[in-house]
């Protein structure tokens, strides 16, 4: 299966899980109602498998047509995109050559370079426009779809012709407009979101090991 991916005013977007208003938090101990939480959107997570499986199809081409993965994102989801980008680069579950990616969110002196002197919410655009090549593929993690650096980058990337995915929350944010494949987890609460987001990164990362496992 392969997805050829092209920017166009009106992304491809496939339709979130339709699960909202999510259930309010009851009074239980808090480790109950977290693990209660996260079981119930574990269960629709499934309605989320088409998306998923673009975003992996689209990182599988990028990567075969010897272009890299970028990615980039804020306190936690930094260290979401640090962690998916060791996967790729070191491995995940086979043994086989590394795989082009990184993370945006790791060279301190061009991240404080770059916010002292132009604004934090360049930090991520100044890098991927230095970095970047045509082909490539920018990745933009946000728990709320809304983060001025990371949407900033995702402008950019279009006009640099870098397909463009997005790992949001909640209800997608401005983040969906500006991805050819966008994955959004509907539900109110940043950390139910994060335990969702490193499941569907890990998910990439598998995806993407099949389907180049045939790469020498």
């Amino acid at each position: 299966m392969s997805l050829m991916a092209r920017h166009t005013d009106d992304p491809q977007v496939l339709p979130a899980a339709d699960i909202r208003p999510w259930p309010r938090p009851v009074a239980r101990p808090y480790f109950e109602e977290s693990l209660h939480q996260h079981r119930l959107l574990f269960q629709v997570l499934d309605q989320l498998h088409p998306q998923i499986e673009q975003a992996a199809v689209l990182m599988a081409d990028t990567l075969r047509a010897g272009r890299k993965i970028m990615l980039m994102g804020n306190g936690g989801s930094a260290a979401d995109c640090q962690h998916l980008a060791a996967e790729f680069t070191g491995r995940f579950q086979q043994e086989r050559r590394p795989l082009a990616a990184m993370a945006l969110t790791t060279d301190t002196s061009a991240l404080t370079c770059i916010g002292n002197d132009y604004g934090f919410e360049h930090v991520f655009e100044r890098q991927l426009a230095g970095l970047g090549q045509p082909g490539d593929c920018a990745v933009g993690i946000s728990t709320s779809g809304s983060s001025p650096n990371v949407l900033r980058a995702l402008e950019r990337a279009r006009t640099l012709g870098l397909t463009t995915v997005g790992l949001s929350g909640r209800d997608g944010g401005a983040m969906a407009a500006l991805c050819d494949v966008c994955v959004v987890v509907p539900h109110p609460d940043t950390a139910r979101i994060q335990e969702a987001h490193i499941f569907i990164g890990h998910c990439w990362c598998g995806m993407v090991e099949q389907s180049l496992a045939a790469l020498p």
